[in-house]
């Protein structure tokens, strides 16, 4: 009462503060009439009280959140084509989305955004081109990682009853870019845990759906929040770890691994212009040619991304830098001698050996890395038929590996082979490398093609990998990841491929660039995989069954 009388009562300062910015803002009746009603309640409160903080904090937030406040588009699809070339190589599919985006919002001016869902290995860019997007559209920039979040709170929001409240991450991400319609990146949406505080992706699918999202609850804020002009772009390396209804809620767009010659002019535009700048040296103190980049991703980094050959990248700089500051001599070109004496030696890919022994087919394999080849091999000893598989196996292959032996016994006359063979001889199946597991069905034909192989002792053909999963009935179905498994193919050597007919369509998205000095045969049925892949001749070491 005496401050009243004195004119300085802070309470009475701090309502007439929240009023005159609550006159700036453009909000609907609806929050208007929140407002007004919880700054009453603040009003009647003990300025002395626990709550009476709470409560300012509650208007703090409600004035701070940018209701009905957008940034203006940019919608030049020339700039924007170029900001995304500029900052990212290849990629053509993510980059074409993002401009049929920009032109549908140029036409009809207004629309839901959609939520986009960039899914591929690691280090491909698929974070970053969300910075690309946000500069594109001329929007504000978020980003939030759902890496090991398990507290459904974390998104929706906690009752501000509760000691210490604090609105879900969606809103104070909002409040710190002051935008409605920010480029909103939630990364590694497939790391997302589960825990007894709540499913955070359950509490994601009212986010992430189109038609739920323009009015999304937070427990704290207590109304709606209109979330339909945020551009959602979640990241993901493994889509079987992300919740059915979650995934059907966005528009996966896959973002395929580099290949050598594409990552070479990453590396030459990109990533060793940055360490340059980073540490300090200048253009003329470091060369690095074509052969030597091929040299780096071949031997040193085994990925299908480039965030391996971006720390390379950076280790030669800052070698060439202590090279400087220690006044040593040296030559700009960065030479083979010079790999080995600042990165050490290297490891040299898995490549295409020969056909001279029975039994031993080359596989393709695809990993969350990229593409691999894998071996086969198969032997034979005298026994009573039975079946030994090692080398990690998961129960899928396991499963190939009996399918592909059975396959065999049931048309054994195609072959030529006695069915006592089968009843005589125990057969051994081995996938080498046994640490790594391995797992998934498209071995198949790999499989049977090594076993025809090891029971008609007939060579394989040379430079040959296939890939496809097989039935009993003898037909060859289709596999995914057919991209890596060719680039894959190319960089072990590898000159012809096996794949089933359905994967053609996989093959035509392909850049024909990569194709160049493949053969790749198309296939239905596995009785046309062993006419393509066994020669009519014999191995050298052939035993006679």
């Amino acid at each position: 009462t005496i401050q009243d009388e004195l004119g300085d009562n802070p309470q009475t300062q701090d309502v007439q503060d929240f009023k005159d910015r609550a006159e700036k803002k453009k909000w609907n009746t609806v929050i208007e009439k929140l407002f007004k009603k919880e700054l009453e309640k603040m009003q009647r409160m003990n300025p002395q009280g626990a709550e009476y903080t709470v409560q300012m904090n509650y208007l703090d937030l409600l004035l701070d959140l940018p209701w009905g406040e957008y940034t203006k588009d940019n919608l030049d699809l020339n700039r924007a084509r170029k900001i995304l070339e500029k900052d990212h190589f290849g990629l053509e599919k993510v980059k074409e989305r993002i401009l049929e985006y920009l032109a549908v919002l140029k036409i009809k001016g207004n629309m839901k955004s959609p939520i986009l869902c960039f899914y591929g290995p690691p280090g491909v860019g698929k974070t970053s081109l969300g910075k690309s997007i946000a500069e594109a559209l001329g929007r504000k920039y978020v980003r939030m990682s759902l890496g090991g979040l398990h507290d459904e709170a974390e998104i929706r929001g906690h009752r501000k009853t509760y000691i210490g409240a604090m609105p879900g991450r969606i809103v104070q991400n909002l409040k710190k870019t002051a935008s409605a319609n920010p480029v909103f990146v939630l990364d590694e949406v497939d790391k997302l845990g589960r825990s007894n505080h709540g499913d955070p992706s359950s509490a994601l699918l009212e986010v992430l759906d189109p038609e739920q999202n323009h009015a999304f609850y937070d427990n704290y804020v207590e109304t709606e929040f209109d979330l339909s002009r945020v551009l959602f772009v979640a990241t993901a390396n493994n889509l079987s770890m992300v919740q059915g209804p979650l995934l059907d809620r966005m528009e996966i767009i896959e973002v395929n691994g580099y290949t050598i010659e594409e990552k070479i002019q990453i590396a030459k535009r990109h990533l060793l212009p940055k360490q340059i700048t980073d540490h300090g040296i200048t253009k003329k103190d470091i060369l690095v040619e074509d052969n030597i980049w091929e040299k780096l991703i071949e031997e040193y980094s085994n990925e299908s991304g480039v965030r391996g050959l971006d720390k390379l990248a950076a280790k030669l700089v800052r070698n060439r830098a202590r090279q400087i500051a220690m006044d040593e001599k040296f030559t700009a070109k960065i030479s083979q001698a010079d790999l080995f004496t600042f990165l050490g030696a290297g490891r040299s890919r898995t490549k295409y050996d020969n056909n001279e022994v029975a039994g031993v087919v080359t596989g393709l394999a695809w990993t969350s890395v990229g593409g691999d080849i894998l071996f086969i091999e198969s032997s034979i000893t005298k026994g009573k038929g039975k079946l030994t598989l090692t080398g990690n196996l998961g129960d899928v292959m396991k499963e190939s590996a009996v399918i592909a032996l059975e396959f065999l016994k049931a048309h054994s006359a195609y072959l030529d082979l006695d069915q006592e063979l089968f009843e005589k001889h125990n057969v051994h199946i081995h996938v080498p490398e046994g640490a790594t597991p391995k797992d998934g069905p498209s071995a198949g034909v790999t499989m049977l093609t090594s076993l025809a192989s090891l029971f008609t002792q007939r060579k394989v053909m040379k430079n040959l990998a296939m890939t496809g999963e097989i039935t009993l009935r003898g037909d060859v179905l289709p596999v995914g990841g057919i991209k890596e498994k060719i680039l894959a193919a190319k960089r072990a050597g590898i000159t012809t491929l096996i794949l089933c007919n359905k994967n053609k369509q996989d093959v035509d998205e392909i850049n024909q660039d990569y194709l160049k000095g493949l053969t790749i045969h198309y296939v239905s049925k596995m009785n046309e995989v062993l006419n393509l892949a066994l020669l009519k001749e014999k191995v050298k070491s052939a035993i006679q069954l």
